[in-house]
């Protein structure tokens, strides 16, 4: 199972016509093929094949660029994320849904929020075909179907925060910050700023009041990444 796919190859090969001009000059993006989640698992000792289940946070290209990387695996997401990436008509979200990234996808498994509580938050349990130690944790606001996914592991609750937040030190610190580049970057893509600084905060709290029962990370912090990635290998 991966949980997003990240850009694939297809978008390493067609930048211009796979993306949005707009988003590959505002982010530097590094197109390389090494960072692609297929030459990463090949690096594993994984093929494609191996892969039967994506779980998406969200649809974002830079979330779901791989998808077509692993046309045996089903892909699950909210519902309403679903809609969202069909239905949209803003500049920001005709340039962040990038359907052909998509469109080929044989299996989708879609979700309603609401279900069973996961440290006061809902859950969405059950995924199909899928252990019963995974869960999507609805937080909208980034996006209408934004989710974080949930892992029971042997160590305790990861949770994968997605773009739920994009700075290390927005979570378990004493005086929460974030740089401003980022700040502004979150507030340009959100949907909702409300519903997404609730969720944020919420999850700010279950970061330090259950620290030793749950470990957050997000999408996009490489600092976080490679302090937590050093952690799990040591």
């Amino acid at each position: 199972m991966l949980v997003d796919t990240g850009f694939g190859l297809r978008d390493i090969q067609s930048q211009k016509s796979r993306l949005s001009p707009f988003f590959i000059a505002l982010n530097n993006i590094q197109f390389e093929q090494k960072y692609t989640a297929i030459a990463q698992l090949e690096q594993l000792g994984f093929s494609a094949q191996d892969v039967r289940h994506i779980v998406l946070t969200h649809l974002d290209f830079d979330h779901a660029g791989g998808l077509e990387d692993f046309p045996n695996a089903t892909v699950h997401v909210m519902q309403s994320e679903m809609d969202a990436a069909k239905d949209h008509h803003s500049f920001i979200d005709n340039r962040r849904y990038q359907r052909q990234q998509w469109d080929e996808v044989k299996q989708w498994k879609f979700y309603e929020a609401g279900g069973e509580a996961w440290f006061d938050f809902e859950a969405v349990h059950d995924l199909e075909g899928l252990p019963p130690e995974i869960l999507l944790i609805p937080l909208a606001g980034h996006t209408r179907g934004h989710a974080g996914v949930a892992i029971n592991t042997m160590d305790g609750w990861l949770l994968h925060a997605g773009d739920a937040y994009f700075y290390r030190h927005e979570m378990n610190a004493d005086k929460r910050h974030c740089t401003p580049g980022l700040q502004i970057y979150q507030w340009m893509m959100e949907v909702d700023r409300k519903t997404r600084l609730f969720n944020q905060d919420r999850l700010y709290s279950l970061s330090c009041d259950r620290d030793k029962d749950v470990q957050l990370f997000c999408s996009h912090d490489a600092i976080e990444f490679k302090a937590f990635a050093d952690q799990h290998h040591s």
